[in-house]
């Protein structure tokens, strides 16, 4: 039979142990070709890095408790995998962090850090329970509780946005996380959708803090300098690097604004343009959704990213905040139209985009371009001058194609404007070219000088105005206003060559954007952000 009407859980059990009737030690002996084998000759360990109730001074690898199966994901230094305990059959998750990877002094501090952590703080059901730890010569395992219900992450991508009385409920359960964090002396450091997940599919799954990977203990006073974190849901002191665990409380209404809208508050083309972003601080409540939200909850989101942390609410003020008080109360209807609309807003800056690639295409060699027209060719069979949508799709897959159906997806809904599920060859092209980036500094400049009609080096509201209504994108709404002020990010009312270079080059969704960032890429960004003048701060930046 199917398991279309079994739970995750269940099927998953099911193949563990499956597996375990296979493959169960026999005689005493250890699960062969195991991924963290230990020494069984009872050899020095080469680095040891759990100094407490761990394997670290057992002769066995964490395959002699547990059945390892298959990976539930995986981040910079560690893989997570579904495990099952050989004796009792229950099923977990297992975070193995290779010892390959800890490289340095810090690196095996933040480990044990985070194992002092998570048995630190206080049994509670929205922070994921951590079972054991446990050490052999190849990594660090921490095995935790399942949860099967996957990413906050993903739920709000698959919504676009939650009902002020859903995006009241999960605001509710991350600050009580923080204010647990706070009140024993944790400051977790990386809020974001990622690090939490549903303990189930159901709707009304608990929903649980996960990753502890970066969280610190602190006395009150204590500042701090480390940049750590992901730039979307990073604090203006973090850039600054002088912060407390205030910081904690800004990542909350960055999700919460998340939450609410499908976009993060302070969005740029680049990891630099973010961080200016966030230490300008300005947050739009004018575009779409916004308008349709309770004054209650945008009040909520102003005072949650405040930019001074000693005006900021604190976790125990946000919790009493008459929104979240009264969350029941908070409007349940999806906001199905407006979302339609910003949606449409993000096609008519996708059309900005398309205008320039089809101008690019008019300026292709015949060389540049004989490729892309020869595959449209193949692809159109019937002759008719289109190619659907699923065509391109399928080609893609059968040429070894990495692009996620998704981001293709994406990129087909932005030059199809009409929806027509289907490319002329002139946006098949402007696919093309956003696909192989095809386009250099040579083709960008032409591209641009057909936006500036008079020359002066600038793109003006009345020029982009006139050439999307040539692309028939003029329906009566300030489209070109509109991008203007999401492309224009020195905000003086014009589009330079920079700014045009930066939009053409960047993704066309915030989403798509890594989910980790490594120490160095964060040093190299506080680098940039000295040099340009965003900080003015002389104080030292943290290894």
């Amino acid at each position: 039979m199917g398991n279309c009407c079994r739970s995750p859980a269940a099927v998953a059990k099911e193949d563990v142990q499956s597996r375990y009737r296979r493959d169960r030690p026999r005689g005493g002996r250890g699960y062969g070709g195991a991924r963290g084998g230990g020494d069984r000759n009872g050899g020095q360990k080469r680095l040891m890095v759990l100094k407490d109730g761990s394997y670290s001074t057992s002769k066995v690898g964490i395959e002699e408790k547990y059945l390892m199966d298959r990976e539930l994901g995986r981040g910079e230094f560690g893989i997570t995998y579904l495990c099952m305990d050989r004796e009792t059959r229950e099923l977990f998750a297992c975070k193995s962090i290779s010892k390959r990877k800890l490289r340095t002094a810090v690196d095996i501090e933040d480990v044990r850090r985070e194992v002092a952590i998570m048995r630190h703080l206080p049994k509670n059901s929205s922070i994921v329970r951590l079972r054991e730890a446990c050490e052999d010569d190849h990594a660090v395992h921490l095995v935790m509780e399942l949860c099967e219900g996957g990413e906050l992450f993903d739920r709000i991508v698959a919504r676009g946005h939650y009902t002020e009385r859903a995006a009241a409920t999960v605001t509710r359960t991350i600050v009580e996380v923080v204010q647990l964090c706070h009140n024993h002396g944790v400051i977790h450091r990386d809020l974001k959708p990622e690090n939490f997940l549903y303990a189930n599919k159901k709707e009304n799954s608990p929903l649980k803090a996960i990753d502890f990977g970066l969280s610190i203990f602190f006395n009150q006073g204590d500042r701090f300098s480390e940049i750590v974190g992901s730039p979307y849901y990073m604090a203006p002191e973090v850039l600054k690097r002088n912060y407390g665990p205030e910081i904690d409380i800004w990542s909350a209404g960055v999700i919460l604004y998340i939450l609410l809208c499908g976009v993060p508050p302070f969005w740029a083309e680049s990891e630099q343009g973010v961080a200016q972003a966030i230490l300008r601080g300005a947050i739009d409540f004018k575009r779409d959704p916004w308008p349709s939200i309770s004054e209650n909850a945008k009040n909520l989101v102003r005072q949650m990213l405040e930019s001074d942390p000693k005006v900021r609410l604190t976790a125990k003020q946000v919790l009493e905040h008459p929104w979240i008080q009264n969350a029941k109360k908070a409007p349940n209807v999806p906001l199905g139209d407006v979302v339609t609309s910003r949606l449409k807003q993000f096609s008519m800056m996708n059309r900005f985009k398309k205008r320039a690639l089809m101008v690019i295409a008019d300026h292709l060699s015949a060389e540049e371009v004989e490729g892309i027209r020869e595959m449209f060719k193949l692809m159109d069979t019937d002759n008719d001058g289109v190619v659907s949508s699923e065509d391109l799709k399928n080609k893609l897959a059968k040429s070894g194609s990495q692009r996620a159906e998704s981001e293709l997806q994406m990129l087909i809904d932005a030059v199809d404007a009409n929806g027509k599920e289907e490319l002329d060859y002139g946006e098949f092209v402007a696919v093309s070219l956003h696909l192989q980036r095809t386009a250099n500094d040579e083709h960008l400049r032409k591209a641009f000088a057909f936006f500036d009609k008079d020359g002066n080096g600038y793109i003006e509201a009345e020029e982009l105005r006139e050439a999307l209504a040539e692309d028939g994108a003029d329906d009566g709404t300030d489209v070109a206003g509109d991008i203007l002020r999401e492309v224009d990010t020195d905000k003086d009312g014009r589009i330079g060559y920079g700014e045009f270079v930066a939009m053409m080059k960047t993704g066309t969704d915030w989403r798509k954007a890594s989910r980790h960032y490594s120490r160095g890429r964060l040093k190299s960004l506080s680098v940039k952000l000295m040099r340009d003048g965003s900080l003015n701060s002389t104080a030292p930046i943290a290894n």
